[in-house]
């Protein structure tokens, strides 16, 4: 695929938008549609182009890109009569970079199909940093042909791109790297909480375990944030809880028994119940200082 065909996305959020924007510097003609209208005008201040609603962003598209919070979400752009699938060009490539049920992916990757319409479910990692620097993780599943043909639009965003298997795959391995992450989110917070019990230079901890085993992108990326109690969103707590009830729940329907993550998948939802679904997941962190009876923590939380 060549870089100066037409794309359109949709969902222009804290991951959306950079990618959009990556795509655009990488010569794509990019149509973008967004439910606020800010972040379509700073697709279109950087060379890209607006439109009002759904069917005027995909109008003869090659490319067509969501990426959506949530499974509903990604239902309701594309389908219905206001949907992707009902204004699409018959052979597009729908790319749906959200993260998801497996099941609906697989799912809706047959409807697209149905429609003349070649679905990929590409979920992404590495955060807003990742979409900004364009190396994102992609995990793809679909047709291999297809995947194949979206080269340039995945080298356009992303760094480690690789196809995993048929339609719903890229999701399911996707929950995989959110079970992951999180358990390695929890375990460093609560390091950090321990040494910093212990009066320990957390700075210097951090460096040295970094350098062993223990050390992780995880603990690269997120280390600092906890020990500055800096928490703006890279990706909400809100979202992770989220991709947590995926994975516990596609877990139970395979029979599969994750015991440290349903352990994990119920502190992120404590978190969130506590009112910091908007903060970054390694907000984590904060769940484990209330754990330990940190009352300005707790009374941060009731402000």
């Amino acid at each position: 695929m060549s870089n100066n065909q037409n794309i359109a996305f949709i969902g222009l959020g804290i991951m959306g938008l950079p990618m959009a924007i990556n795509l655009t510097k990488a010569g794509f003609k990019v149509t973008g549609y967004n439910r606020s209208p800010e972040s379509v005008q700073k697709l279109v201040a950087a060379g890209g182009t607006g439109a009002a609603n759904i069917a005027e962003a995909v109008a003869g598209a090659d490319v067509i890109i969501t990426m959506v919070p949530d499974s509903v979400d990604v239902e309701g752009v594309v389908t219905g009569e206001a949907g992707v699938f009902a204004h699409a060009k018959e052979g597009a490539l729908w790319i749906d970079f959200s993260s998801i049920r497996p099941d609906v992916a697989a799912q809706l990757a047959g409807e697209a199909r149905a429609k003349g319409i070649r679905p990929l479910d590409a979920p992404v990692s590495g955060g807003e940093a990742g979409a900004i620097g364009g190396v994102l993780s992609i995990m793809v599943g679909g047709e291999a042909s297809d995947f194949a043909d979206a080269e340039a639009v995945f080298n356009g965003v992303g760094k480690t791109i690789v196809h995993v298997g048929p339609s719903g795959s890229g999701q399911t391995v996707k929950a995989a790297n959110q079970l992951i992450v999180a358990a390695n989110i929890q375990a460093l917070s609560e390091a950090v909480v321990f040494l910093e019990a212990y009066g320990v230079d957390t700075d210097a901890a951090l460096t040295v375990l970094g350098g062993g085993l223990a050390g992780s992108k995880v603990l690269d990326q997120k280390g600092q944030k906890i020990l500055d109690r800096s928490f703006e969103p890279g990706f909400r707590l809100a979202l992770h809880h989220k991709d947590m009830g995926i994975v516990t729940s596609a877990a139970r329907e395979a029979g599969v028994i994750l015991p440290l993550g349903a352990l994990v998948a119920q502190l992120v939802a404590s978190t969130v119940a506590s009112g910091d679904g908007a903060l970054d997941h390694s907000g984590l962190f904060r769940g484990v200082e209330r754990l330990s009876g940190k009352s300005e923590v707790a009374a941060l939380s009731a402000s």
